[in-house]
């Protein structure tokens, strides 16, 4: 599967009901060998993490009332943590490598807008898009 393919895949299973990377797992699955290979998939993607799920629930059941186990849970929500905030920054590497241009100042003036000033999102809206569908037809005529 080439880059823009699952650009496209990725886009399209944003628009599905229910989380993205499900279903695009599914459509990944289908796309590759059909309905077996998106019940492969889907086994595949969840399967692990119900069953550990389901260890985890046995083993608190029994075992929560310890002191211990309250340890082992702290210790491990800021691992979790720690993995989250590692993933977050290794997304964010990308953009601070791209040069800040047109697209970043609408962003940033559709934040204040909405976020700081509290102005009317269909209002903001209203100026924003004409703006942004005018860069994007700018940068691609420069292209």
């Amino acid at each position: 599967m080439t880059v823009q393919e699952f650009n496209d895949l990725l886009a399209l299973c944003q628009f599905l009901p229910g989380p993205n990377i499900v279903n695009l797992c599914a459509v990944f699955g289908v796309r590759m060998r059909g309905t077996p290979g998106a019940l492969a998939c889907l086994v595949g993607l969840l399967g692990p993490s119900v069953v550990l799920m389901i260890a985890a629930g046995a083993a608190y059941r029994r075992f929560g009332a310890l002191p211990e186990m309250h340890s082992v849970l702290s210790g491990l929500a800021g691992a979790a943590a720690g993995a989250v905030i590692a993933a977050a920054i290794k997304m964010a590497e990308p953009l601070v490598r791209v040069r800040l241009g047109p697209e970043h100042a609408v962003a940033l003036a559709t934040f204040v807008a909405v976020g700081l000033l509290r102005l009317s999102l269909p209002l903001v809206l209203l100026v924003i898009v004409p703006v942004s569908i005018g860069f994007a037809w700018r940068r691609a005529d420069e292209k």
